[in-house]
């Protein structure tokens, strides 16, 4: 399987997030949450209605960091599983992305997002 890299570790502040535009002869991009060493890798389009999530340029939590926030309907996913816990779409799931971290380097497989 083809990967690619979205960035590096140290580009995801802990506790912040960070969006990333599509794979090549793709058209809906990705986002990545960090926690400590673990990042979490979605699809950047809500399971509602299929709009990006992000407010503003890698803006996609609310103002404690604890939640992803859906910007056109307010909707809230959890960090781990990408479960909507308030909302709309309850209990929808954001569509999760596998990565693997490796010496730093966060990569995500080729087609994400396609």
């Amino acid at each position: 399987m083809t990967e690619r890299t979205l960035c590096r570790l140290e580009d995801i502040p802990d506790g912040a997030s960070r969006g990333f535009g599509p794979a090549y002869g793709g058209f809906v991009g990705l986002f990545a949450v960090r926690r400590g060493p673990a990042v979490f890798v979605y699809v950047n389009a809500c399971p509602h209605v299929g709009t990006s999530l992000d407010w503003a340029p890698d803006r996609f939590l609310t103002a404690d960091g604890t939640l992803i926030v859906c910007a056109t309907h307010g909707a809230l996913f959890g960090i781990e599983g990408g479960v909507c816990v308030q909302g709309p779409c309850v209990g929808a799931r954001l569509e999760a992305v596998p990565v693997r971290i490796v010496d730093g380097v966060v990569l995500v497989p080729g087609d994400a997002g396609l």
